[in-house]
């Protein structure tokens, strides 16, 4: 099994990679609302030319392939159900049409993973998500993003916000 130490780093180069998975996913589903680029054509594009690759001077992790296939591809095949929910975690006025394209993905796929990825803690992925957000938005819209999905995480998984309050 290991040192606890050894636990603890595979642990973290796991969470690197979905971290890294999560950016390219929400890059991935950016770039299918924008170019209108098809799921099978976008999943080849990044797992053969962007992920774990330097494009234009920017170097891209190795990502969890299976995790970012199964977030981007959920977030197509579940999106009748995932934008009625995020509408209705937003402001009155600011349907999730009008959001930026980039949000929306960040919105998307951070909804995916709080309902069918319970595996993954609901606090890990506001926070992940968040950051992704954060890479290429500034501060407010960051915040939209992490209140929008805190209030999803605390609605959709309530269990895991009362273990801990109480």
């Amino acid at each position: 099994m290991g040192t606890p130490a050894a636990r603890d780093e595979k642990d973290a180069r796991k969470a690197n990679k979905r971290g890294a998975a999560r950016l390219a996913a929400v890059q991935a589903l950016y770039q299918m609302d924008l170019a209108g680029t098809g799921l099978n054509d976008i999943l080849a594009e990044f797992e053969s030319h962007w992920i774990g690759r330097e494009v234009e001077g920017a170097h891209y992790l190795p990502a969890e392939a299976a995790f970012f296939r199964d977030v981007v591809s959920g977030v197509v095949r579940e999106q009748r159900e995932l934008d009625p929910l995020i509408d209705e975690a937003l402001s009155k006025g600011w349907p999730l049409k009008r959001i930026e394209a980039v949000l929306r993905a960040s919105l998307r796929a951070g909804a995916y993973e709080l309902i069918h990825r319970d595996d993954v803690p609901a606090r890990v992925v506001v926070a992940e998500y968040a950051d992704v957000a954060a890479a290429f938005v500034g501060r407010d819209e960051t915040g939209m993003v992490n209140a929008v999905l805190d209030q999803l995480a605390r609605r959709l998984r309530a269990g895991e916000f009362d273990r801990a309050t109480g």
